[in-house]
């Protein structure tokens, strides 16, 4: 049996119609903005989302840095972000020693927001003793809540307080699709508040590399100098941008079943002795394992791994709480191998 990987959706490998998509590409340097291939899904990515260009980069976290460095002037200049955040938490503050923007957090809520008077009160006053406020930044899915989707009004009112300052709205949206299916929203209304977005092709969409950055044109001409600044020219890249095609052409539109198999996990492990299911949000299913289970997280861990080659870790920062992460590779048949592992193994 191959491994099942729960750990995340960051651990996808390309598909069958990937491989045979990036054997094939048309390249050319990119650098130079002559790779056909990387032009293509720049200019599919920004429609889709409603946009007028886009930019293909190594990572979500490269878009992210890239898109504050471009917001964002540099030094004396603040963005707001929450206390949760991908970008403050797990990008290794590159906000700051990067791009020397100051980085102001607030509470993310338990469903993932800020809360609206609290972002008010975040924006400076227009005095030499503070930073200047340039850009919120918002994430959707809230992959550090439990994949919360974050909803179109809300997003639509983040955006209001963003016009009404003179401020930019980013969102890392590197789970923006998954956002939108749960949601039933097309995508472009989505962020159609936001001034940039940034999406990962890797994850759930399942190609092997890299994501894009979408904004008005005039933004993404600016936002690629910076990107050039931080070593992101990649010449040949056609090769990646190939499987990224088949990502937002087909991958971005089987989510749902990753989701389904999501709750499948989720509800049949919850009778589970000694499993407490915390949450099930799109892609996430987060559990505990309770003090009267019959193994240790560790020995759960280690079990599962050699007994029944399924991979699973505990949420960082946390001793007891897992978290799964479904995929295109975790099918419904191999969710019903994960239930009857844990159903085995802590009984």
């Amino acid at each position: 049996m191959d491994t099942i990987d729960l750990r995340s959706d960051t651990v996808t490998h390309p598909t069958p119609e990937m491989r045979e998509a990036m054997a094939h590409a048309i390249v050319g340097d990119d650098v130079y903005g002559e790779d056909p291939t990387v032009n293509q899904l720049e200019a599919e990515a920004a429609y889709m989302l409603g946009k007028e260009a886009g930019l293909f980069v190594t990572s979500g976290s490269m878009g992210n840095l890239v898109a504050i460095m471009t917001h964002c002037d540099g030094r004396t200049d603040e963005i707001i972000v929450g206390n949760k955040a991908h970008i403050f938490r797990y990008e290794a503050g590159s906000a700051s020693t990067i791009g020397g923007v100051h980085v102001h957090t607030i509470l993310n809520q338990p469903d993932g927001t800020l809360r609206l008077e609290d972002i008010r009160t975040a924006i400076r006053e227009d005095d030499p003793h503070f930073p200047r406020t340039k850009l919120i930044c918002l994430e959707n899915t809230q992959g550090t809540i439990g994949g919360v989707a974050i909803p179109k009004s809300y997003i639509d009112a983040v955006g209001a307080i963003a016009k009404e300052h003179n401020l930019k709205l980013h969102i890392d949206g590197a789970r923006i699709f998954n956002a939108a299916t749960e949601l039933d929203t097309p995508v472009h209304e989505l962020v159609a508040s936001a001034d940039s977005v940034t999406f990962c092709l890797s994850k759930g969409l399942c190609a092997p590399v890299g994501s894009v950055l979408v904004g008005s044109r005039a933004f993404i001409d600016e936002a690629r100098r910076i990107r050039k600044v931080l070593g992101g020219g990649m010449r040949q890249a056609g090769i990646l941008a190939a499987a990224g095609l088949i990502s937002l052409r087909m991958m971005t539109k089987r989510l749902h079943e990753d989701h389904a198999t999501a709750r499948a996990i989720g509800e049949g492990i919850q009778r589970i002795a000694g499993i407490h299911v915390k949450s099930i949000h799109t892609n996430f299913v987060f559990f505990e394992l309770l003090p009267d289970a019959k193994l240790s997280p560790q020995k759960l861990i280690d079990t599962l791994d050699a007994e029944y080659r399924i991979k699973l870790a505990l949420y960082p920062g946390y001793t007891h709480t897992f978290r799964i992460v479904t995929h295109y590779w975790v099918t419904p048949e191999r969710a019903q191998v994960v239930i009857r592992a844990l159903r085995t193994v802590l009984s």
